[in-house]
């Protein structure tokens, strides 16, 4: 299934779930996504932090469903489409993470701002449409309140090699 396909399953399931009063983990099921239990942070660090109605999520790099890092360079190793994938399975890993911070996702009030790094060759350009794996998936789950601040840009070097990391701020109840 290309990206855009992917997008628009995404956009359709989540306008009928929204409409019909779904709960977020609800909307996730129906789109076929599954929240796993985060793994713990890699070093000396946590990987949320709630400050007042702000929760901070660290980075979280690109993996696959097994847990091993999704890796390699854009516009060499991966094309555009791949690295949207790598970005939506950060996504589901971010909400991983606050679905474990929160106890439930219905707590979050609006997504404020998603900071996307791609590992890139220097003539690669499209880092906003692989982040955009991550923005779509968002705004497809929470409507309205999943659109968001964001940047997206390249990196030389990501940890593990991975294609993408990402890190997000939330406002919560």
């Amino acid at each position: 299934m290309n990206y855009l396909s992917l997008l628009l399953s995404f956009l359709l399931v989540a306008a009928l779930n929204i409409s019909h009063g779904q709960t977020p983990e609800q909307t996730l099921t129906n789109m076929g996504i599954e929240l796993a239990k985060p793994t713990p942070s890699s070093g000396n660090y946590v990987k949320a932090v709630r400050s007042g109605n702000l929760v901070f999520l660290a980075g979280h790099i690109s993996t696959n469903p097994d847990g091993s890092a999704i890796t390699g360079k854009l516009g060499k190793d991966l094309t555009m489409e791949q690295g949207y994938v790598a970005a939506r399975t950060t996504a589901i890993s971010l909400l991983s993470t606050l679905k474990a911070e929160l106890g439930e996702l219905a707590h979050v009030r609006r997504i404020v701002k998603v900071t996307g790094f791609v590992n890139s060759m220097p003539d690669f350009v499209d880092q906003p449409k692989v982040i955009n794996g991550c923005s779509d998936l968002l705004v497809a789950l929470f409507g309205e309140k999943g659109k968001h601040a964001r940047s997206a840009v390249g990196m030389v070097a990501l940890p593990l090699n991975s294609a993408v990391e990402i890190e997000m701020i939330v406002e919560v109840d």
